[in-house]
């Protein structure tokens, strides 16, 4: 297949690296220093913190061009409107991965409701320097799939296309009917997590403040109580049935964990600006499920 992978952060280029290595006719679209350093080294993978890093020539653009078997669009949220405005004139199917609350329909509405997929991605690492450190794999990772789906929620053969080709280069995957539901869930979880975690100046922070893991809760709960349709997955549901005090003790041993203090970073200036707008969309859904 003819890859478009647009946006070269940690998992636009592990994505892109490794379709790559599938056979895939990937190009890799990046700006700025990152462009330049792409450009030098090429793609620069490390497992973990292993000091040895393999070097894979996916090719680098600046911009797209000609047309595609399929776009994959793996930025931050509040980077979507920039990239819609270039994708207008570009042939190809468009799989957004990402952090997404406002549904399909502002997609649909810049290039052609038939060209959208929704999914959201699950592998990932850190970029240390111009290094892609990506997480090693183990049991954990393996059953943790990124979602694909078709808005709409119809299993089509393009939708089951992809999750081969996700499949085939050794990254987990899954068909997901309920594909917005999904994204919609994440945000209304995710959003008052990095908003209370910024607030307290951390996870580990966070842990150590009941009240405010007990404030985190309750918004959370408001924002799955909004939802147009029952949460996914399912399991997300305990945050609305548990007894306070339980989900209060789960979630501030979960904040101490290394998953939330090594894998959840808020603080930046790009993390706040993306959190900023998926906190608009889940306020946004909010006000309509009210209406």
């Amino acid at each position: 297949m003819k890859l478009l992978v647009y946006g070269a952060g940690a998992l636009g280029t592990f994505y892109a690296a490794r379709l790559h290595e599938a056979g895939h006719d990937v190009s890799l679209l990046a700006r700025g220093k990152r462009l330049t350093d792409l450009r030098e080294h090429g793609v620069r993978l490390a497992e973990g913190t292993s000091p040895d890093i393999r070097r894979i020539p996916v090719p680098v653009v600046e911009k797209p061009a000609g047309a595609y078997d399929l776009i994959l669009v793996i930025v931050r949220t509040h980077q979507v409107d920039e990239v819609l405005r270039t994708l207008v004139h570009v042939e190809g199917d468009v799989l957004f991965l990402l952090n997404w609350a406002a549904g399909p329909e502002p997609l649909g509405a810049a290039i052609g409701p038939e060209r959208v997929l929704l999914g959201f991605p699950a592998s990932g690492g850190t970029l240390d320097g111009d290094v892609l450190r990506y997480r090693p794999t183990n049991l954990v990772t393996r059953r943790i799939a990124m979602a694909v789906g078709e808005p709409d929620g119809r299993t089509t053969p393009r939708v089951e296309r992809v999750v081969e080709m996700f499949r085939a280069a050794g990254l987990p995957a899954r068909t997901e009917p309920r594909v917005d539901a999904y994204l919609k869930t994440h945000a209304a979880v995710e959003v008052p997590l990095g908003q209370a975690s910024n607030a307290a100046g951390g996870p580990e922070s966070l842990a150590g403040d009941p009240g405010a893991v007990r404030a985190m809760i309750r918004h959370m709960r408001r924002n799955l109580a909004a939802l147009p349709t029952p949460p996914v997955p399912r399991a997300v549901a305990a945050v609305r049935t548990l007894p306070e005090g339980v989900l209060i003790a789960v979630l501030r041993r979960f904040l101490r964990s290394p998953t939330a203090t090594n894998g959840f970073v808020y603080a930046t200036p790009a993390a706040t600006a993306e959190l900023q707008r998926m906190a608009e969309q889940v306020t946004a859904s909010r006000r309509g499920a009210a209406l």
